[in-house]
């Protein structure tokens, strides 16, 4: 008469009837309160009122011990089991659900109402996790309900073999699972739970991907090539799962092409390459560490580089080994291997080098890098020049001798007369300069001339007009 919606009273009413153990009055009451969820998929328990239902029958449920169960069990109740499990769609779950009218009302009030996540979360509270996978599968529920209602339950009480097992029964294969697979590792990611994530991507099979995340266990935190020795059994784990990966590639070609749909795949190439520079890293990170621990090591860097970055990275790995041996020598070959394994820019790294040698006041060692740039038979023509030009920028910290040397070690003239002239030693450069062909001669007097006439250097100046 009032107009005031009737659907608070029904409930009541329904609490009341369960209350009293009037199941089959409560379930007509509620039937006139209680709707289904637009989306059954959504991340909820459904409405507050179900889940007072749910959380009434729950609490109503006295201890049962399934041992007593499964030998008392009443000849009616057995039947009635066998009748419900024959209609039923739903696998009934072993032991105290099956047995219990209370639970068998909930299922009933969380299918006619609930959210596929309420009921997966149910089988779980309950231990049947088989259950709450076959709903899951039954119906196709997104990765979301996955993670939300099987995944983080199960890892936080310490129960992720038993669902890997669980999911290797249901599917030996694991093609079913791949979509929620492939988003549980990518929650782990985001959480930077990487151990779990390992251990999940290892119960995959999913090689590459393992292999990606001991590259982080191996990198990550350090701060030093000593601490990077310690943790060398990465770099082994990470070569294992690599090559178990390619003895797969080749059994599958062989055979009909097997259906790795959600696993990382890369071409064999790519893995061999991948092999090369987990070898070349074993290889820098021993001599890196031999270095730190005998105390040669020079550089100080904030980051620590690996091979496993990007270019400039590895270019820092080339420059870290060539400067931290006992002399340039030691690294060089290491170092030489880097560049040509990844095709990196030589040059610039020799001249980063220099640049360092410059700072450290090593003179004699930049002379020592050029004889072993020459001899590595791949340097062009002016490599050796060029790294000595690129580090005449500091030519006011070099001492006189040093710089004098420096130059003399060039190749090209016109090289010489450029740092000459760089380093404002204007009486060198004319020196070598009257030395070119007669024409070149002219103008490269004429630049020196001009060069002592801005810098007030009269001298100089005087002996080129009298030469030109």
């Amino acid at each position: 008469k009032s107009g005031l919606d009737p659907g608070g009273a029904w409930h009541a009413w329904g609490m009341a009837c369960l209350k009293a153990g009037n199941l089959n009055s409560a379930r007509e009451k509620f039937n006139r309160c209680l709707k289904p969820p637009v989306d059954l998929n959504q991340l909820n328990h459904g409405s507050r009122l179900v889940q007072d239902v749910i959380q009434y029958l729950e609490s109503t449920v006295k201890p049962v011990h399934i041992a007593d169960d499964d030998y008392f069990a009443t000849l009616r109740e057995l039947e009635a089991t066998v009748r419900t499990r024959s209609l039923s769609l739903e696998v009934m779950c072993e032991g105290k659900i099956q047995h219990n009218s209370y639970y068998q009302e909930c299922l009933f009030y969380l299918h006619s109402y609930g959210t596929n996540l309420a009921i997966i979360s149910f089988y779980m509270r309950h231990d049947c996790m088989r259950e709450a996978l076959l709903h899951l599968l039954n119906k196709e529920s997104p990765s979301e309900v996955f993670i939300e209602g099987i995944f983080i339950p199960s890892y936080e009480s310490g129960k992720l073999h038993m669902l890997e097992n669980l999911l290797e029964t249901i599917d030996p294969g694991l093609e079913c699972w791949g979509v929620y697979l492939i988003a549980a590792c990518k929650y782990l990611q985001r959480k930077n739970y990487y151990h779990i994530l390992y251990e999940l991507q290892q119960f995959m099979k999913d090689h590459v991907r393992a292999a990606m995340t001991c590259i982080r266990f191996f990198t990550h935190g350090a701060k030093s090539y000593t601490e990077l020795g310690g943790k060398q059994t990465w770099l082994l784990k990470i070569k294992d799962h690599l090559k178990v990966y390619l003895q797969e590639v080749s059994r599958s070609s062989g055979r009909k092409k097997m259906a790795f749909t959600f696993r990382k795949k890369m071409s064999a190439t790519d893995v061999s390459r991948h092999i090369n520079t987990v070898d070349l890293q074993m290889e820098v990170t021993k001599f890196l560490h031999q270095c730190e621990s005998s105390g040669t090591s020079q550089m100080t860097d904030s980051s620590l580089p690996t091979l496993f970055g990007n270019n400039n990275m590895k270019m820092d790995v080339a420059c870290k080994v060539i400067l931290e041996g006992k002399n340039i020598e030691e690294g060089f070959g290491i170092a030489f291997r880097v560049l040509q394994d990844f095709q990196l820019e030589a040059t610039e790294v020799y001249s980063k080098v220099a640049k360092q040698l410059v700072k450290q006041q090593k003179y004699s060692e930049i002379r020592q890098l050029l004889k072993c740039v020459n001899e590595s038979g791949v340097a062009a023509k002016n490599d050796g020049d060029n790294i000595i030009l690129n580090c005449l920028n500091e030519f006011k910290n070099i001492p006189a001798e040093d710089l004098d040397n420096l130059i003399q070690d060039m190749d090209s003239d016109e090289n010489k007369i450029q740092a000459y002239m760089m380093c404002n030693k204007l009486r060198s450069a004319y020196l070598v300069s009257v030395r070119q062909e007669k024409a070149r001669a002219v103008q490269l007097v004429q630049h020196v001339r001009q060069l002592a006439e801005s810098s007030g250097d009269d001298v100089v100046k005087a002996i080129c007009a009298q030469w030109l």
